[in-house]
């Protein structure tokens, strides 16, 4: 079990779409914001949870032309958020971001978010420690991923809003929100990268 808890604990932290933009939009747009956006996380994770722990990701991630479908539309939906979070604060109108992220737009990352399916079948499907009696390990593998889950997501949220908070310059803000784009837009390439190997 403190096996599969440590590969929580490293598959979550490392930047990836949902904590690179938890960071963000704290960053951008200040933690109460930041907070709803997280708990649309938290349901959309626990979604693909159940999704994977029910086959129905292996049946639909199964069919090649669904893969595509869902590498397009996550890419292009992280660089909508990669922009809302650099714009954050513009005051150029027509790139305005006046609306940070809500509740709707974590689980809609959630359920197009490859590494979502892929973090969720690693954990799910490997790491057994109760293999006679598979219902005590999954729903103990949900509370443990979600015990983890949680205080990394509010911790990256907090370090975003701290930013958000601090009394900088609007130049300042404003390159704190394009270099927390930018990492965004970094995990976009890999994970287009990492879909072309795997195609």
């Amino acid at each position: 079990m403190l096996t599969f808890a440590a590969a929580v604990f490293f598959l979550i932290i490392t930047p990836g779409p949902g904590v690179l933009s938890t960071a963000g939009v704290g960053a951008g747009f200040g933690f109460p914001a930041g907070f709803r956006y997280v708990l649309g996380l938290f349901i959309g994770t626990n979604m693909v949870a159940l999704a994977v722990i029910s086959g129905v990701a292996a049946v639909v991630l199964s069919v090649p032309a669904l893969r595509y479908i869902l590498m397009a539309a996550s890419t292009a939906y992280l660089l909508y958020l990669a922009a809302k979070i650099a714009f954050a604060g513009s005051r150029i109108a027509f790139i305005e971001a006046k609306a940070a992220p809500g509740i709707g737009a974590g689980v809609l990352l959630q359920a197009i978010n490859p590494k979502a399916y892929a973090v969720n079948t690693t954990l799910f499907a490997g790491f057994p420690f109760a293999p006679d009696n598979l219902v005590f390990e999954t729903v103990a593998k949900l509370i443990i991923v979600n015990a983890i889950w949680i205080p990394i997501h509010l911790g990256w949220l907090y370090a975003g809003a701290t930013l958000h908070r601090l009394n900088l310059s609007e130049a300042a803000h404003r390159r704190i929100n394009y270099l927390m784009a930018a990492s965004m837009l970094a995990v976009v390439v890999l994970a287009i990268l990492a879909g072309l190997r795997v195609a």
